[in-house]
């Protein structure tokens, strides 16, 4: 473990598979987002209400996560095209 609590020592590059992966689920996360939100808004019922918009905030940390596990990998991902 190096300082800070993150263990880069063993981070291997992504494949193209599991960047598609991580793009998708991205993609999914930000369309849960706007529907519980847009759902949020409409919503009548106060209960609902508060289920709709703690759903929204549970696909944002998703959403952070993932783009977080990008971020990580970035400084390995190679810079230029590969054949």
């Amino acid at each position: 473990m190096v300082k800070g609590g993150t263990n880069r020592l063993n981070l291997q590059p992504l494949t193209a598979k599991e960047l598609e992966y991580i793009a998708d689920s991205m993609s999914n996360e930000d369309l849960l987002i706007k529907q519980c939100t847009s759902a949020g808004l409409t919503c009548t019922n106060p209960q609902i209400r508060q289920v709709l918009q703690h759903q929204s905030q549970v696909h944002m940390q998703h959403y952070q996560a993932l783009l977080n596990c990008l971020q990580q990998h970035q400084p390995l991902a190679p810079t230029q095209p590969q054949a």
